[in-house]
């Protein structure tokens, strides 16, 4: 039944990423839709949401722009408004010319968002290049703005076609004429228009978003809410040029569009932006009456050169108290590559001389960890095991000031799960921790063992071998450590494990992984998925009361900071050998250039994965055994036969599992991090199977749960796994009435578990 509802003005009509459970006729007022980026007006005779019927939720946010009167027609599936129209051909006759009339608008936006895009995006490159170009003629050293190279072009490489918006015209033109009476009756037409044209719509919201999502991405490059961007390049830039000239003037004119091109781009906080634009407009006030400003080159000159540091290559070279060949090599080499041009040219002659270096890099490493247990290491060798340094000129003077602050304020956070590479070798050779797996999912452990069965070594030897801290550390270095500090580094063909100044993406300081930033990181996973590194145990510690009773123990990763700057984080293993209830082992570039909170997220869902397949063992993929691996497999590879799933949305999953390139795996954890970052603030991005898959076996903590419980969405996922947890939590309060009663102790474990089952564990 028809509804009428009244809406003040600024009052939302229907939230973007809400449940479609009706469509509005727009009595009187206007409705603005809003898409990213902006937002067209409706009016009378105007249906919200018609746009948005072939997905599970609306796209396009609708409010009341004016006092408002919106006739509510229920919905909830093509099939019903099917009927409804059958019913009402009138409304399916207003509901086609307005959603023609809506296509028209947002292609009409789609052609105007794409040309404002392209051209800031061509301006973006003629600013770099003007910034370059006026860096090298002041002699000032200019900053790479690596971002740009991050930008995601792909956003803007579609374009709308053109034909489509007079095609939707005509169509608006010929419905609203006596012609259209007759075809509206034709319900297979009108469904059919229905479904072309909210695809449609859908195609071009998409467009709008990537154009938006890219002028976002440009604004970030700009403007940071650190200081730290290309705005304060350009402006510190104009300090320091010379007053009067055309040069500064036209650096001016520049800094001023800008200024005016993002002022009202999402995502900038209004009023820091406003404070820095009136502050540079101050100093461009007095600039050209005072000096030129020396502000860059004095911040050079503060960066003073440590005595210890100097010819830190040779001291390295003498603190190992080696003249070997390898030695020898390794110093001529990084000399070498002191003097190459582009450190990361593909050139044959520079490629090679890369894979020398990473050759012998690996064998130094060696001897100077094992020398560092002998006597005590120098400023420049701890620099060398924490980050790879090994030449204050190949690192730049601001950059070895940064390295030599940090390597001295470092400290030892094993006990928290975060490792130096350095750090974590001496926890391997002091058997605190076991060697990692090799590339082969080889341990230490079943190496030596292999030995002994091939009649290599004895018994005897076997046990020496296990406990021998050399041994033990060799084995890391040889097989982890040449692998995880190349895969870390995110660019293979490119890789050189020494630190240079060329070859930094960012700031080290900027990027430094501490452990703040990775609880912090974690965090973020946890707040949403609180089960995530929790595994199932038995309690043998009160096994007398509470028996075989399942109980949940978390295990935080180990975390091993990798001495490079990378992009990269890689889960090696999710398991310490053979035991499940241990930490999985996690490495990260200790200078990680990428999101740290999105690339922890990645992880989480790749040991989600991992984890799940290791418990389940050759069965991790039989449905018949329900598991999340299982689950999720048989998802995507009956897709196709799924009734749950509309057309559209299978259509969807068939781009995404070629995106992932046929990986069940990397599709599952694409969808992990849209669970984590989006359905947890409850704005919905999955489709509903794979949503009811991750969120049974990754359920939200009981407020999330609480909150979202609300949305029709969620419901019915959320009250089916109330339903398990209420049994389980009347079986656990059950054993501790039982416990009671026999006048024992309820161990804290048995709450632990209440807590967990009823989603209230804290961080």
């Amino acid at each position: 039944m028809a509804d009428n509802k009244a809406y003040t003005r600024g009052q939302a009509i229907y939230e973007a990423g809400s449940a479609i459970t009706s469509l509005g006729l727009i009595a009187s007022g206007r409705v603005a839709a809003v898409y990213p980026g902006g937002a067209m007006m409706l009016e009378r005779g105007d249906v919200a949401g018609i746009t948005d019927v072939v997905n599970e939720a609306f796209f396009l946010g609708y409010k009341a722009v004016a006092d408002t009167v919106v006739i509510s027609y229920p919905y909830s599936n093509l099939e019903t408004l099917e009927q409804l129209f059958s019913q009402h051909p009138d409304f399916a006759r207003v509901s086609l010319c307005s959603m023609f009339k809506q296509i028209t608008g947002l292609l009409g936006q789609c052609q105007k968002s794409e040309h404002h895009t392209g051209d800031l995006h061509q301006k973006l490159g003629r600013d770099i290049s003007l910034y370059s170009e006026l860096c090298r003629k002041y002699r000032i050293k200019a900053e790479e703005i690596t971002e740009v190279d991050e930008l995601d072009t792909y956003m803007i490489e579609e374009s709308s076609d053109t034909w489509l918006a007079d095609y939707y015209s005509g169509l608006g033109k010929l419905y609203q004429s006596e012609t259209g009476k007759t075809v509206t009756s034709d319900m297979s037409v009108t469904m059919g228009m229905i479904r072309k044209g909210s695809l449609d719509a859908r195609k071009a919201f998409q467009l709008l978003d990537n154009y938006y999502s890219f002028r976002q991405e440009m604004a970030a490059i700009y403007f940071k809410e650190s200081g730290e961007d290309f705005y304060s390049k350009l402006t510190d830039l104009f300090g320091r040029m010379n007053p009067g000239t055309n040069e500064i003037i036209d650096l001016h004119r520049i800094i001023s569009r800008i200024e005016e091109s993002y002022f009202d781009e999402a995502g900038l906080d209004k009023e820091i932006y406003r404070n820095r634009i009136d502050e540079f407009a101050d100093r461009a006030d007095k600039v050209f009456d005072e000096a030129e400003s020396m502000t860059g080159e004095a911040e050079e000159e503060e960066v003073a050169q440590a005595p210890e540091l100097d010819n830190s290559l040779d001291q390295i070279i003498d603190f190992l108290e080696d003249e070997s060949e390898t030695v020898i090599n390794f110093r001529t080499h990084v000399m070498d590559y002191r003097n190459v041009d582009d450190p990361e040219s593909i050139d044959d002659d520079v490629s090679t001389l890369r894979k020398r270096i990473a050759l012998e890099f690996n064998e130094i490493y060696k001897m100077v960890f094992f020398k560092s247990l002998e006597k005590k290491p120098t400023l420049p060798v701890l620099m060398f095991l924490y980050f790879g340094y090994v030449d204050e000129k190949l690192a730049g003077k601001k950059y070895t000031a940064v390295l030599a602050k940090l390597a001295q304020t470092i400290s030892d956070n094993s006990k928290a799960g975060v490792y130096t590479f350095y750090g974590w070798l001496k926890s391997i050779y002091e058997c605190k921790k076991d060697p990692s797996r090799d590339e082969f999912e080889s341990d230490y452990v079943d190496s030596v063992h292999k030995l002994k069965v091939q009649g290599k070594i004895d018994a005897a030897t076997e046990k020496k071998m296990l406990a021998d801290g050399k041994a033990r550390a060799s084995f890391e270095l040889d097989n982890f450590f040449r692998t995880a500090d190349k895969v870390t580094y995110g660019r293979i063909t490119t890789f050189c494990p020494i630190f240079t100044e060329a070859t930094c993406i960012k700031d080290p300081s900027s990027t430094y992984v501490d452990l703040g930033g990775l609880s912090e990181a974690l965090d973020a996973v946890r707040s949403v998925d609180y089960s995530a590194f929790y595994r199932e145990s038995l309690d043998q510690k009160h096994i007398d009361v509470m028996g075989k009773e399942i109980i949940h123990l978390e295990y935080l990763p180990d975390f091993i900071l990798m001495p490079n700057m990378g992009t990269r984080a890689v889960m090696w293993q999710e398991i310490e050998g053979k035991l499940r209830n241990s930490p999985a082992r996690v490495a990260i570039s200790i200078f990680h250039a990428e999101d740290l909170k999105n690339t922890i997220i990645r992880i989480a869902g790749e040991f989600r994965w991992e984890m799940c397949k290791r418990v389940q063992g050759a069965r991790w993929n039989d449905v018949t055994e329900r598991s999340l691996t299982s689950e999720y497999f048989d998802y995507v590879q009956f897709y196709r036969k799924n009734r749950d799933l509309s057309p559209e949305i299978k259509e969807r999953i068939r781009t995404s599992l070629q995106r992932a390139k046929n990986s069940f795996k990397e599709m599952f954890v694409r969808d992990y991090i849209l669970y984590v970052m989006f359905e947890g603030s409850g704005s919905p991005r999955l489709n509903k199977v794979a949503r009811q898959i991750i969120y049974t076996y990754c359920p939200f903590n009981y407020e999330t749960s609480a909150k979202l419980r609300k949305n029709p969405i969620y419901t019915e996922i959320i009250e089916h796994t109330e339903v398990k947890k209420a049994q389980r939590l009347h079986k656990l309060e059950t054993l501790e009435k039982k416990i009671s009663n026999a006048g024992q102790e309820v161990p804290k474990t048995l709450r632990d578990e209440v807590a967990f089952v009823s989603g209230k564990v804290k961080l």
